[in-house]
């Protein structure tokens, strides 16, 4: 059957190549992720916008948080496994809290104050497509409008990566972490 999801290999149609050409990459290796994207042209150059920029309104360890929450919520261990080996250390995540992505709660003690209210307002967005009333007044007095929209764009795009990921049964990237207890 040729309507199977999954990474297209090399060589690739010129096209495909050229937008590939700038995706990261880590030594030319292009990700299993981006080259599942590459099966739609349109997909590839416009659904998934890159948010993961120098230019954020967020710091990098924010943004590792709400992709590793959201990653994990959906299952999406391929995902969630790349973004903890290239960025967690970066981003100054412990062990103890890249394991809470997955397994803990807003209440564990691993996490500052502003950081629960981020995975809290992460597990709304992820649950009930909004931040509750209860948390709204708190979200927009700690983050500004662009990085309100910033975690909200996170969240979505990142359901998108899940989604793409889990639906070609992605096996993980041979470098990628895997849930803690897997």
């Amino acid at each position: 059957m040729s309507n199977i999801l999954k990474p297209l290999t090399p060589p690739h149609d010129p096209g495909i190549a050229a937008v590939l050409a700038g995706y990261p990459q880590q030594d030319g290796y292009i990700l299993s992720l981006f080259r599942t994207f590459a099966n739609s042209m349109r997909f590839l150059t416009k659904a998934v916008p890159n948010l993961l920029d120098k230019d954020s309104p967020l710091p990098l360890r924010e943004r590792e948080i709400v992709i590793l929450r959201t990653t994990a919520k959906l299952d999406c261990e391929y995902e969630w496994g790349v973004h903890v080996a290239i960025f967690a250390k970066a981003a100054g995540l412990s062990d103890a809290q890249v394991a809470a992505t997955r397994n803990g709660s807003a209440d564990d003690a691993v996490w500052s104050d502003p950081e629960s209210l981020l995975i809290r307002c992460v597990d709304d967005l992820c649950d009930r497509g909004t931040i509750t009333n209860a948390r709204l007044a708190d979200f927009q007095m700690l983050w500004s409008l662009d990085a309100q929209l910033e975690i909200m764009a996170l969240c979505g795009t990142y359901h998108t990566v899940s989604f793409v990921a889990n639906s070609a049964r992605l096996a993980n990237e041979s470098f990628g972490a895997q849930f803690p207890g897997s």
